[in-house]
C-alpha cells in the first residue's frame, strides 16, 4: 500500500501544518454547535478530503461523548467511514459531475433522505469549483437551508473560481502549507514504523522538494522506500530523488552578480564603454553553465524553481527575517555572503525576474532558451 494512504491522517490529532483549523472544527464538535456548511480552501495535498472525513467520522461516531472531538475509530459507523463503505458519508468529484442534473440527482434530491444509521449525512463535494454556474444556482437553495440532518463541506484549490452567493453560506477555512521541520518530523514517524533507517539529509531534500505538500512528500518519500533495504543512504536514494542543485545554483548566481557590479568596479572609458565591455565573461560563463546542465539531463525549469527558493532565502537573511536554514553551513555561508555583497534592489529584480522565466517554460520550443534571454537581460541593466 502506498504511504499517504497507508498512513493517512484517522483522527484530527494526526492533521499536521493545519493546526488552526484543527482548533476550530474541534471545539464547534465538542460545543454541538457545526455549521450546516464549510468551505475548505488551499492548494492541493494539504490535507483538506482527509479534514473532511475525520469531521465526518467525529459527527457521526456512536461512542463519542458530549465535550469530546475525536472519532474512537471503532465503532461500525467509524469503521465503515474508515474504509469508504458509510452509506451516509457521500463524496462526489465536481470535476467528474459539473452538471445540473448531477446535482440534482445525487446532491439534491438525495438529502431529502434521512440519514441511514447515524445522526447526519455529509456531503464532501471535492473540486466544487468545477461546477457549472447553473449546478452552483441549483444548490444554492439547498446549501442555505439544508435538512437539519445534512452538512456540506466543499473543497477547492480555486476559490476565486466560486460565486461570491455559495462563499458566503459557508464557514471558510484556508489550509495552509506545512513547515518543512513538519514535514520531516512524520517522515521520521513512518521510517520508524515502516522499520527503515534513512539519512536525514534524504527527509530534507523531500521536505524542500514538495513545497509544503504533504502528500507530495510523502509520495516521494514512498519511491524511497521502494529502494527495499533496512538503512537507506543518501548515494542510493539519488538514484530516485535527485538532489536539488545548489552547487549549481551557487555558481550560477556567482556570475550573473559578478557581471551586475562589474560596471560599478571597471575603471576608466566612458559610461557606455565599461557597460559595453561589462560582463562579456560572466554572462557567457552562465550560458555555457545552462547549457551544460540542459546537457547534463537537468530540468531548467526545476532548476529555476529552486533557484528562486534560494534567491528568497538570500533575500530573507538581507531584511534580517531569516537567521539559520536546513542547509550545511557551506550554503549557509555562501547565502550569507550573497546577502552582504549585493544590494536588495538588485536581489529583489532578479528574483522577479526569474520568476517571469519560471512561466515562459511552458511556451518556449527551445529548453534553455528563456533562461539565456534571462540572463542577457539581467546582465545588460
Amino acid at each position: 500500500m502506498v504511504i499517504y494512504r497507508k498512513y493517512r491522517p484517522q483522527k484530527f490529532s494526526e492533521i499536521i501544518g493545519q493546526e488552526h483549523i484543527i482548533k476550530i472544527l474541534e471545539s464547534e464538535i465538542k460545543q454541538n454547535k457545526v455549521a450546516h456548511a464549510y468551505l475548505f480552501t488551499g492548494s492541493r495535498g494539504l490535507g483538506k478530503t482527509t479534514t473532511a472525513r475525520i469531521l465526518a467520522k467525529a459527527l457521526n461516531c456512536e461512542k463519542r461523548k458530549n465535550g469530546e472531538s475525536e472519532p474512537c475509530n471503532e465503532c461500525p459507523s467509524c469503521q465503515a467511514t474508515t474504509k469508504g463503505l458509510s452509506f451516509d458519508l457521500i463524496e462526489l468529484d465536481a470535476a467528474s459531475q459539473t452538471g445540473v442534473d448531477n446535482v440534482r440527482e445525487n446532491i439534491i434530491a438525495y438529502s431529502r433522505i434521512p440519514p441511514a444509521k447515524n445522526k447526519y449525512k455529509v456531503f464532501v463535494i471535492d473540486e466544487c469549483h468545477m461546477l457549472s454556474l447553473s449546478a452552483f444556482n441549483a444548490l444554492l437553495k439547498t446549501l442555505e437551508e439544508p435538512p437539519p440532518y445534512v452538512i456540506f463541506i466543499l473543497a477547492t484549490t480555486e476559490i476565486h473560481k466560486l460565486p461570491e452567493t455559495i462563499i458566503s453560506r459557508c464557514q471558510r477555512f484556508d489550509f495552509t502549507r506545512v513547515p518543512a521541520e513538519k514535514i520531516i518530523e512524520r517522515l521520521k514517524k513512518i521510517a520508524v514504523s515502516e522499520k527503515v533507517k534513512i539519512d536525514e539529509q534524504i527527509l530534507k531534500i523531500i521536505a524542500y522538494r514538495s513545497e509544503g505538500c504533504v502528500r507530495d512528500a510523502e509520495s516521494l518519500f514512498n519511491q524511497i522506500l521502494a529502494l527495499d533495504g533496512e538503512e537507506i543512504t543518501l548515494e542510493e536514494a539519488s538514484l530516485v530523488l535527485p538532489p536539488t542543485q545548489t552547487t549549481s545554483i551557487i555558481e550560477f548566481l556567482d556570475l550573473i552578480l559578478s557581471a551586475k557590479a562589474r560596471p560599478l568596479a571597471d575603471k576608466g572609458g566612458s559610461v557606455h564603454e565599461r557597460s559595453e565591455m561589462s560582463g562579456k565573461k560572466e554572462v557567457n560563463g552562465a550560458i555555457n553553465l545552462i547549457n551544460k546542465l540542459l546537457n547534463e539531463g537537468i530540468d531548467l525549469e526545476q532548476f529555476t524553481a529552486d533557484l528562486i527558493e534560494f534567491l528568497r532565502k538570500v533575500i530573507l537573511i538581507k531584511v534580517g527575517v531569516m537567521t539559520s536554514h536546513q542547509e550545511e553551513d557551506a550554503i549557509q555561508n555562501k547565502m550569507k555572503e550573497f546577502a552582504n555583497s549585493t544590494d536588495l534592489k538588485i536581489l529583489v529584480s532578479i528574483t522577479e525576474e526569474f520568476i517571469k522565466t519560471k512561466i515562459q517554460f511552458t511556451y518556449s520550443e527551445i529548453p534553455q532558451l528563456p533562461l539565456e534571454l534571462t540572463v542577457i537581460k539581467i546582465c545588460e541593466k
